[in-house]
């Protein structure tokens, strides 16, 4: 095996650490060779608060993968979920007058942002910069003006930025492992350019996540990762409701339903029985999650505030349910609420292979950068325009 094309990753969320190693075939497909899930109780509320646990469990673990592939490792990718992160839009312009768009001129408007991010956020850390939009005379271009002939040019960017001292708690750790960051993702940042990847018709939408106890809210606008928002419920909400109607224990609901695939074709005749022999109708169980699965999609999109202006660009919305679920038929639920409201166009991620397609993604990411992210990753191959942004930002 070369360790030239074999990658170590670290994705880092607010339970678990969660190692990869992937390489590409001889057929340049990207494989992951080995994963290992550690529940830890370094990383508690999206930060990291217990040095020694949380150095112990990676150099321990690295170690292990090593010995286990036979190879070492110097460099690795860090991938954040979970992490409490802030978006800034920002534009810049600058005045042509008839003359034509130089790349002076851009350099200047991204390094002025830049400059005014970090004298405002003095607390947080620049993980990405994405190119929103390019504007020439108050018209939309699609790519870098630059050798166009205008009188006024504007430029929007969108800064995401974690908090500094996470950042260097990160470093720290990996530091001390012996491991050099050769670049750290946002995960939502993944699964977006990953989305975009496997369905070229797309580049602005929603991606909508419920899991157990919370929901997520992301936007991508031309493949930019824009916004994001946390909601502190989800399917557990289900779970609850279930629970105070039947007046049964939580994880005596939980153990009745969790083969159950819930649909709106249960006559009042349908039973599921309970351990404690008790008999619930599968109609209430179904009126219940229907209920409160609305509730969930009209506070995530139809009465969501923040988004009035994204809705305005798109209606299409790809919609994940976490694997530990409770409700094997919630996504056909979320299905039937999307058909009824007819203003949405829904669409289901592939979960079963999305780990595969994260990592695949994430490796082109730092290899060949993104095509709106104005810093790309250090790297011998990228793209004209990622190359263009390295050299204004190293």
């Amino acid at each position: 095996m070369n360790d030239s094309i074999s990658t170590l990753f670290l994705e880092i969320n607010s339970i678990n650490f969660i190692f990869y190693v992937g390489k590409k075939d001889e057929n340049k497909n990207f494989k992951i060779l080995y994963q290992l899930e550690i529940p830890i109780s370094g990383p508690t509320s999206n930060r990291i608060f217990d040095l020694e646990n949380s150095l112990n469990t990676i150099k321990k673990n690295v170690i292990l993968i090593e010995q286990k592939l036979n190879k070492s490792f110097k460099e690795i990718i860090l991938i954040l979920e979970d992490f409490d992160t802030s978006f800034i839009n920002l534009s810049g312009f600058k005045k042509l007058n008839g003359y034509q768009v130089l790349r002076e001129n851009i350099t200047y408007i991204l390094n002025s942002l830049k400059s005014y991010v970090n004298e405002i956020e003095t607390q947080k850390t620049i993980l990405h910069i994405f190119n929103s939009k390019f504007n020439l005379d108050n018209k939309r271009v699609d790519n870098l003006p630059i050798g166009l002939f205008g009188d006024f040019y504007s430029h929007e960017l969108v800064f995401i930025l974690i908090n500094k001292n996470d950042y260097r708690n990160l470093k720290n750790i990996l530091d001390k492992s012996n491991l050099k960051i050769k670049k750290i993702l946002i995960k939502d940042f993944i699964k977006g350019a990953t989305i975009s990847e496997t369905n070229k018709d797309v580049e602005t939408f929603f991606h909508i996540k419920i899991e157990e106890k919370k929901s997520k809210i992301i936007y991508f606008e031309n493949n930019c990762l824009k916004f994001e928002q946390v909601f502190n419920f989800g399917s557990d909400i289900i779970i609850k409701d279930i629970s105070k109607v039947t007046s049964l224990e939580i994880n005596n609901i939980k153990e009745t339903i969790k083969d159950l695939n819930i649909e709106n074709q249960f006559s009042d005749e349908d039973f599921i029985e309970t351990s404690s022999k008790r008999k619930i109708k599968k109609k209430l169980i179904y009126e219940i999650a229907f209920a409160r699965a609305e509730e969930i999609f009209e506070l995530l999109l139809i009465k969501n505030i923040n988004l009035v202006h994204f809705k305005n660009s798109t209606n299409t919305v790809f919609l994940e349910i976490d694997k530990k679920s409770y409700f094997r038929g919630l996504e056909k639920i979320f299905q039937e609420i999307f058909t009824i409201n007819n203003t949405f166009d829904l669409r289901s991620l592939k979960i079963d292979s999305f780990d595969q397609n994260l990592l695949e993604t994430a490796d082109k990411l730092v290899h060949f950068g993104w095509k709106s992210e104005a810093i790309p990753i250090t790297a011998s191959k990228k793209s004209i325009l990622a190359r263009f942004f390295g050299t204004i930002f190293e």
